[in-house]
């Protein structure tokens, strides 16, 4: 075993069909779930593969598909879509046609969730609710993000705190909006900006998202909801880690572990 994935040498036992992996992913995470512009499911490989080495990540980058070549692994599990947009050719001359060319030379599958993710009954948004211990947790809209009540209420600095411990963040930003103490707390993970109105719609005092635009900030802060911004990465990744663990119980048989090479892209400098 090499670097955590099973190498040619360990026991063929370990090698099954693809069809249970996808139809597991696909019960958890139903495509029905994802939002209508997204590209989820089996992206690039043949659903017939044998496999026994599967990588989760958020995205698919360089680094990702150097590790995953390298460790041999079957199948990525990425949560970000690679290929999102149409691809009408595929050469070395670019960065997405490197990287494909790269895992279809390697043979390696990827498998995408995304907003399915995102909006399942245990998906990322759900995780980051039960993470903030909420109460009568509900969809924020229709399947999409949650909201529901902590089981009192705390001042904002306070749940700032929980969420950034929570995280295993050394720092996050926010929004305050001057309530000093808050009890209904919205939440979309990743680029969730357009969740403000429906929050404030629905009284949120708090709205924790993974990023959002300048003027969407000061658009929350007119309308008295305080936001919580730990990143994109942070909002998302940590599922992935949880990911790798669900299929190596359901799938005792496949090794199955998180992306080592993946960082947080954005770094801040160190206080003084």
């Amino acid at each position: 075993m090499r670097g955590g994935l099973l190498s040619d040498d360990d026991n063929s036992q370990f090698i099954i069909h693809m069809n249970p992996l996808l139809s597991y992913l696909e019960t958890l995470f139903p495509p029905e779930l994802a939002e209508s512009w997204d590209n989820v499911g089996l992206l690039l490989g043949d659903p017939q593969q044998m496999f026994r080495n599967v990588l989760t990540c958020l995205t698919i980058t360089p680094p990702v598909v150097a590790e995953a070549v390298e460790e041999r692994a079957d199948l990525i599990v990425s949560h970000h879509p690679f290929p999102f947009h149409a691809v009408k050719r595929i050469t070395t001359e670019t960065l997405p046609g490197k990287m494909l060319w790269d895992l279809i030379g390697a043979k390696i599958a990827v498998y995408s969730p995304h907003t399915a993710h995102d909006n399942a009954e245990t998906g990322i948004n759900q995780q980051l609710a039960e993470m903030l211990e909420l109460t009568q947790i509900e969809p924020l809209v229709l399947t999409a993000g949650r909201i529901g009540l902590l089981p009192q209420p705390v001042p904002f600095a306070g749940l700032v705190e929980k969420v950034r411990l929570s995280l295993r963040l050394p720092h996050l930003q926010f929004i305050d909006s001057g309530k000093a103490m808050v009890s209904k707390v919205a939440i979309g993970c990743g680029a969730a900006g357009e969740f403000l109105e429906h929050a404030a719609a629905k009284g949120a005092d708090v709205l924790l998202i993974g990023e959002t635009r300048f003027h969407t900030c000061l658009e929350a802060q007119s309308l008295g909801v305080s936001l919580i911004l730990p990143g994109h990465y942070a909002s998302e990744r940590f599922a992935m880690e949880r990911l790798a663990d669900r299929i190596t119980t359901q799938f005792p048989n496949v090794h199955c572990r998180a992306s080592k090479r993946e960082q947080e892209p954005i770094q801040m400098t160190n206080e003084k």
